[in-house]
């Protein structure tokens, strides 16, 4: 089927969430007992919330996947322009992958991007969304937040992923990540423009070299 993908469970929120929901009045209707219609619909919920679980996160780093992605910077981009609020966005690369991964084994790319993931979380606020957009991508949705205050953060993530003692099957890898970050802007109208200047932002970052943070303003 289509919609499964490997080990990654693809079903759209909403869908699950109509499935959920008539599931439970079905159950509800079955002449048994009342006690076994709350087990089961309890196992149901389990199911239910595992597999909501699955479709918004990707299954190597635990961060949100880029369907949530796509689905989230629409909602987020629209309530930033209908309220006037502040939004960031940054697209964070991983230098040299392909080389870790010649280097080292798939493996070994797995760890670092798992490594990398659990320290861009390490380093946001619970409000900021941390998504894996393909790849050794990472993107970061910051509400609230302009670009200038967003290059904080972001810095300081740069900076503990140059600094942090990545070891992997007795090699030790010093790993850097470029990143580019766009504010939102009156005259940006669509969230795949916007996403388009942080893409144009990383370009810059890495043609001066890498291992820095760039945001358009700054261009």
């Amino acid at each position: 089927m289509d919609n499964f993908k490997g080990n990654d469970f693809d079903l759209p929120p909403e869908v699950l969430d109509q499935i959920q929901e008539n599931i439970e009045e079905i159950i509800k209707s079955f002449p048994i007992a009342e006690s076994n219609k709350i087990d089961v619909i309890k196992k149901i919920n389990f199911m239910y919330s595992r597999t909501k679980y699955m479709s918004v996160t990707d299954p190597l780093t635990g961060l949100y996947n880029r369907r949530h992605f796509e689905n989230t910077i629409e909602r987020e981009f629209l309530r930033a322009k209908r309220y006037k609020s502040d939004l960031s966005i940054a697209l964070i690369d991983v230098d040299f992958f392909k080389k870790i991964n010649d280097t080292y084994g798939h493996l070994c790319g797995d760890y670092v991007l798992r490594e990398i993931a659990y320290l861009t979380l390490e380093n946001f606020r619970k409000t900021d969304m941390v998504f894996r957009y393909g790849g050794e991508e990472i993107v970061v949705i910051l509400t609230e937040t302009p670009s200038d205050k967003a290059i904080i953060p972001l810095e300081r993530l740069r900076k503990a992923i140059e600094n942090y003692p990545f070891y992997y099957d007795g090699n030790s890898m010093k790993i850097t990540i470029s990143i580019g970050v766009e504010g939102l802007k009156e005259e940006i109208l669509t969230p795949e423009e916007f996403l388009d200047n942080a893409d144009k932002s990383l370009y810059i970052a890495k043609e001066r070299g890498r291992n820095q943070v760039v945001t358009s303003s700054s261009l």
